[in-house]
C-alpha cells in the first residue's frame, strides 16, 4: 500500500495538484467510503473516523455528501 500511495503522491505532484486539493479529495472520499460501509450511520462511521458526530455533520454538509449513505 505504501508503494501505491507513493505513486498516488508522485502523479499528484507532476499533475501540479495543490497540498489542499489533495487533502480536500482524500478527506471526502474517505468519509464516503466510511460512510458507506456503516450503511449512514453517522455515529458509527464518526467512531470509526474518530471524529465527533457534529463534525462529521459539518464535513457532510460541506461536501454535499447524502445523509444516508455518503454517495454524492
Amino acid at each position: 500500500m505504501k508503494e501505491q500511495l507513493e505513486a498516488l503522491v508522485g502523479m499528484m505532484v507532476d499533475r501540479g495538484i495543490l497540498l489542499e486539493e489533495a487533502i480536500t479529495e482524500f478527506e471526502k472520499k474517505f468519509i464516503k467510503r466510511v460512510l458507506e460501509r456503516s450503511d449512514g450511520n453517522q455515529c458509527r462511521a464518526a467512531k470509526v473516523l474518530g471524529i465527533h458526530r457534529n463534525t462529521l455533520s459539518r464535513k457532510i454538509d460541506a461536501y454535499h455528501l447524502d445523509r444516508s449513505n455518503g454517495r454524492r
